[in-house]
């Protein structure tokens, strides 16, 4: 039975030039460069800005059980980055035109885990605003496990080390695979690391969009 591991990739020099396709497990064992699809989903619900924070599943290879960007995919092997959306369908039950989303840029991220996973990407980062309740969202199961939401202000904090914890309120799945409400107070140990420059990315783009 072919894992998911095997799934092809197009591979990249770090100019972002085409060098061809590889399977996942050699992309990461080597550290290719690949493209993935990043969506930050914003929330003004009680004109609070909030953005949405995926718990990634425990059997993930890369960062299990840490909370991370709304919506993220590999994009396979000849996928367009329009064709990416299909991640938010997929991940959380959304269905969002290409169109409607707010590029925030490409960023080339590279994250040396081990020395036989190494992830090099080039991230093509949006932002999707959605004022839907929490619950409504329709979650993958093998990709993730709940879903909270944080202040854009209290995660810059964060993020910034004005702050050693702030609260993410949401739900994740629980005993017997029912998901529970919860009230959680995270720190830096909890969230996916990435650059303080793919931070100030994200939030010069919200600062643009007045959602800071």
């Amino acid at each position: 039975m072919m894992k998911k591991s095997e799934e092809q990739f197009d591979v990249f020099d770090e100019k972002r030039n085409w060098l061809g396709v590889a399977p996942r497990s050699e992309v990461h064992a080597k550290g290719l460069w690949h493209q993935t699809f990043q969506c930050w989903i914003v929330t003004l619900n009680d004109n609070v800005p909030k953005l949405l924070l995926q718990l990634r599943h425990p059997d993930k290879d890369l960062f299990p059980d840490l909370l991370d960007i709304s919506c993220a995919g590999h994009l396979a092997a000849g996928e367009t980055v329009e064709e990416g959306t299909r991640e938010l369908e997929e991940e959380l039950g959304l269905s969002v035109s290409f169109e409607d989303l707010i590029p925030c840029g490409v960023f080339a991220e590279e994250d040396l885990i081990s020395d036989t996973l190494i992830d090099r990407e080039f991230c093509h980062v949006f932002l999707y605003r959605c004022d839907q309740a929490l619950r409504s969202y329709e979650l993958q199961p093998d990709e993730v496990t709940g879903l909270f939401a944080v202040a854009v202000s209290d995660l810059k904090q964060l993020v910034n080390g004005v702050r050693a914890e702030i609260t993410a309120t949401g739900f994740k799945r629980g005993v017997n695979n029912e998901y529970e409400d919860i009230e959680w107070p995270i720190s830096l140990k909890e969230v996916v690391p990435h650059p303080s420059a793919y931070f100030e990315l994200l939030f010069q783009k919200l600062r643009e969009q007045g959602w800071e």
